[in-house]
């Protein structure tokens, strides 16, 4: 487990649901991974870079819902600009990604 942080640390993380609407390979980042574009509603379309090309293929990606963190600041990978941290669960090198059970506004906060 790492560190125990408050609740007033977690209220300050900003996790929303997302679509992504574009998926492509990442071959300049130096693990397997894909350039995700998301829309977030009116939080507006933002990007991602994702190391989630064990379990999913690019077309199974398309119209997915996801929940990311949004509100870290933009992080430059090779020659992309991750503009959000998408979430899931890891297994090993297996990253599978969290989503809503049911389809929800892009832009949902989560709680």
């Amino acid at each position: 487990m790492n560190e125990t942080i408050t609740f007033d640390d977690f209220t300050k993380v900003d996790l929303r649901i997302g679509t992504i609407i574009e998926v492509n390979d990442f071959l300049e980042a130096r693990n397997p991974a894909y350039q995700l574009t998301i829309d977030f509603g009116d939080l507006g379309i933002k990007k991602s870079s994702a190391q989630i090309t064990t379990l999913y293929k690019k077309e199974d990606l398309l119209n997915k819902q996801i929940v990311a963190v949004v509100n870290f600041p933009k992080k430059q990978i090779a020659k992309f600009m991750s503009e959000c941290l998408v979430l899931g669960a890891v297994d090993g090198k297996d990253v599978i990604l969290l989503n809503p059970e049911d389809k929800v506004k892009n832009g949902t906060s989560v709680n």
